[in-house]
């Protein structure tokens, strides 16, 4: 017996222009303002997603997830070599792709557990650090 709670925001117009503006982001701009919005306001993206996928109740929660993103911590010493997964994954020209690797960020959302350790795995071949969140 699964009980769900769903609350619904209406939006208005200027807020639902932001809306479409974001999701119009490149993986690096949307890294980007995420970040800006950490500096100047101290507030981080990642900390509700990490408080959210701790709500399960019980020591199996770890267990039962079964989407993972892929995030990507530090491209290590081959650089060249995790740019090119880097735009093989994401389709990011060769300047974001870069960007995305130096400065690390989100290479995956709700990825399955199977294709996120996949990712992980040829990162870390590459002498990139991953975490699956």
């Amino acid at each position: 017996m699964t009980e769900e709670n769903t609350v619904t925001v209406t939006l208005g117009k200027t807020e639902q222009t932001v809306v479409d503006s974001i999701e119009k982001l490149t993986v690096v701009e949307a890294n980007n303002v995420a970040k800006y919005f950490e500096e100047k306001y101290g507030i981080s993206a990642a900390a509700p997603v990490a408080a959210a996928a701790g709500a399960p109740a019980g020591d199996d929660a770890a267990e039962e997830k079964s989407a993972f993103n892929v995030v990507l911590k530090d491209c290590g010493a081959q650089k060249i070599a995790v740019i090119k997964i880097v735009r093989e994954l994401t389709g990011l020209g060769l300047g974001e792709a870069k960007t995305l690797a130096e400065s690390g960020g989100m290479i995956k959302e709700n990825a399955k557990k199977a294709e996120a350790e996949e990712l992980k795995k040829k990162f870390e071949d590459a002498g990139a650090k991953i975490e699956l969140e």
